[in-house]
Order: structure tokens, then C-alpha cells, then sequence
């Protein structure tokens, strides 16, 4: 059985955590102080999850998609998500392959029945 992972954040005030000790499960040597837990530790599990995804993914999101059964913009969205949650800026404007693919993405749920024409129509007009 695996041990379980650390967590990143404070389950009180939702601050992040260091470590103060760390030991080596095969000498029993130990350290202790102040480290930092690093980078990916102020993911969410479902981040952390979808990050593992989409590394084996190799970054394809037509293979993200069909993993987690999730659309294309929202493949996008969620990518955006743990940029953003790793301290990045996210492009304000999509690139034109972006916006193609989301447009091909509503028409594919309009044309599966899955999305109302309304419903797409107001896809269409707003601005990802």
C-alpha cells in the first residue's frame, strides 16, 4: 500500500505548507528545517489529475479528450486553470486555431443533438 501523498495547503486557512522534517524510510537519516513543498503542490487533486493526463498526453488534446470525455474547450479551460494556478498569465486572446477547434466542437454537439441550435448559436457568438 502507498503512502499517502502530501498536501499543499493548509486545511484550516487554506494557506500553503512547508515541510519542517524530512526522513529516509531506507536509512533513517532525517533533516529538518524549512522547505518548500514546490511548484505543483498548489494544485487541486483534479488539477494534479488532469496534468498527468495530459503530459501522457503528450499535450494532445484530441487524446486529452477522449481520456476524460471532455470537450475540446473545456480541455482548453481546464489547461488555462493550472497555468494560471501555477502563477502564469494565460493568453487573453485565443489563437485562431483555438477558436476553430471550439467552433468545431459546438458544431459536433449541435450535430450529435447533445446542444440545441439556440444553445449553439450563443456558443458561436461568445467570445471564449
Amino acid at each position: 500500500m502507498s503512502e499517502p501523498a502530501v498536501i499543499g495547503k493548509c486545511p484550516i486557512c487554506a494557506a500553503q505548507l512547508r515541510v519542517v522534517r524530512l526522513e529516509c524510510g531506507s536509512c533513517g537519516t532525517r533533516l529538518e528545517g524549512s522547505f518548500s513543498l514546490g511548484l505543483f503542490h498548489s494544485l487541486s487533486p483534479d488539477q494534479l489529475e488532469f496534468l498527468e493526463v495530459f503530459i501522457r498526453a503528450r499535450g494532445n488534446f484530441k487524446d486529452v479528450e477522449r481520456e476524460l470525455g471532455i470537450s475540446y474547450p473545456t480541455v482548453r479551460s481546464r489547461l488555462d486553470a493550472v497555468i494560471r494556478a501555477l502563477g502564469y498569465q494565460t493568453d487573453v486572446e485565443p489563437d485562431r486555431e483555438a477558436t476553430a477547434e471550439r467552433r468545431k466542437e459546438i458544431l459536433r454537439q449541435l450535430a450529435e443533438g447533445k446542444i440545441g441550435a439556440d444553445d449553439a448559436a450563443s456558443l458561436l457568438e461568445e467570445r471564449p
